[in-house]
């Protein structure tokens, strides 16, 4: 896993537009300064205290995004030369279909467990190769709450970890003349599994271009309680429908489909706008007591 220096793959959800918004100016540049800032703190009050805090965790999760970027980079790099130099095969989802059914060939599903749990292909063999992080230790919390910030809320993507056995499960399964067709949503932790597939000896690896959100109904047998589209969607923006995979199938169900999520939209503004009178009546309460 270091020796690759593959991506958490979180950084996915992190864009640099959202990086240029953010004001880098305030925030102190390297550990140091932020220690520093962080011990001056001892000097002021609680209050204070409690805002260089803030200040020093801004600035980790900001070094930590910088390097997924630069990681990220530097892979796409070494799997676009691997397509290039023909180490890995390219298919798309239809003629992946084909493949299994004529050739018999294995489809490997390498998505963690929230996406693979809506659909899955039908005989494909699934070992994700990031799933769900469930650890709770304070670098993981940090992940996940910037992960969250940073849009998970909206599209309701987990943070994930490496699965530090993917490669041992994969031996124990296919040998090296293997024929794997690797799949993943969008297209991307499938080509870190072809890497580091690659460099482990197998080399029949197919790899089916723009994941699973790429593949259209006929193209491969599903099963599960959603298409395959919809495996990798979540948070608000499913809530919603403001997903471009349900705006497409709205299009095609017609009206009825669309009334559903209409009526969510107008149920979410409906529970805010209570909440927001709920918050100013107890304001009040508050001070009316206060005031006797």
């Amino acid at each position: 896993m270091e020796a690759l220096a593959l991506p958490s793959l979180n950084s996915l959800t992190i864009s640099s537009s959202n990086l240029k918004k953010r004001s880098f100016a305030s925030l102190p540049r390297s550990l140091n300064h932020c220690k520093f800032y962080e011990q001056s703190t001892l000097k002021f009050n609680g209050a204070h205290r409690h805002h260089f805090n803030v200040i020093k965790m801004q600035s980790d999760s900001e070094d930590y995004e910088l390097k997924q970027m630069r990681d990220m980079a530097a892979a796409k790099k070494r799997w676009d030369s691997l397509i290039r130099e023909g180490k890995v095969k390219v298919l798309v989802p239809r003629e992946a279909g084909y493949a299994i059914q004529l050739s018999d060939k294995t489809l490997l599903d390498v998505r963690p467990s929230t996406e693979h749990k809506k659909a899955w292909v039908k005989g494909s063999t699934w070992i994700p190769i990031f799933d769900v992080d469930d650890k709770l230790d304070p670098g993981t919390l940090s992940r996940k709450v910037t992960s969250f910030m940073m849009g998970g809320w909206w599209s309701g993507v987990p943070t994930v970890s490496y699965n530090s056995r993917f490669l041992s499960e994969v031996q124990e399964k296919f040998p090296k003349d293997a024929d794997l067709i690797l799949a993943c949503q969008k297209g991307l932790r499938s080509l870190a599994a072809c890497e580091l597939l690659y460099n482990a000896g197998y080399r029949n690896l197919f790899w089916v271009q723009g994941g699973l959100d790429a593949a259209e109904e006929e193209d491969l047998a599903r099963e599960g309680p959603q298409p395959l589209k919809f495996a990798g969607i979540g948070g608000l923006s499913e809530f919603l429908g403001w997903t471009d995979q349900q705006r497409m199938a709205g299009a095609k169900e017609g009206w009825g489909y669309r009334l559903v999520y209409s009526a969510r939209l107008v149920a979410v503004f409906l529970a805010a706008d209570a909440l927001f009178i709920g918050a100013q009546q107890l304001g009040r309460y508050v001070q009316e007591l206060r005031s006797h």
